[in-house]
């Protein structure tokens, strides 16, 4: 994935109703309420020791993922969404380049959303997997 694969229209829509995704550089692909795509680059501002990428940052992206997701999958009547649970599970460590978030839903009900977002490097080496569990309010 490069540049001229990010839908910029989508990433500044998500970036302006979303800080969070600005503040963290997130761009996205794509995105439909059967999985979305992006990516976030390394930066040293998102680091731990040794210039390795924070898990907090990993876990960050992928919980925004999931939320926009869950929010793309939610019920007739239903109006937001709320991380209620996630699990992460790292594999290695960041150090430079990018991270690739695919996230798609595992249970789409009236009250919880699942979400499972698989996380890899410029290698397409899995960094990371995040399973959530998110609420479904208003409905």
């Amino acid at each position: 994935m490069d540049n001229k694969d990010i839908d910029q229209e989508l990433t500044a829509n998500l970036q302006s109703r979303m800080p969070l995704v600005g503040t963290l550089g997130i761009e996205f692909v794509s995105a439909s309420a059967s999985g979305i795509m992006a990516r976030m680059a390394w930066a040293p501002e998102r680091c731990t020791a040794a210039g390795i990428l924070h898990g907090g940052a990993i876990m960050a992206l992928a919980d925004s993922l999931g939320g926009f997701l869950a929010f793309l999958n939610l019920p007739e009547g239903a109006t937001a969404t709320s991380t209620i649970e996630s699990k992460t599970n790292f594999f290695r460590a960041v150090r430079n380049g990018y991270i690739h978030a695919s996230a798609t839903p595992l249970h789409t009900g009236r009250s919880t959303i699942v979400i499972d977002t698989e996380l890899t490097d410029d290698n397409g080496k899995r960094i990371a997997r995040v399973t959530q569990t998110q609420a479904v309010l208003g409905g």
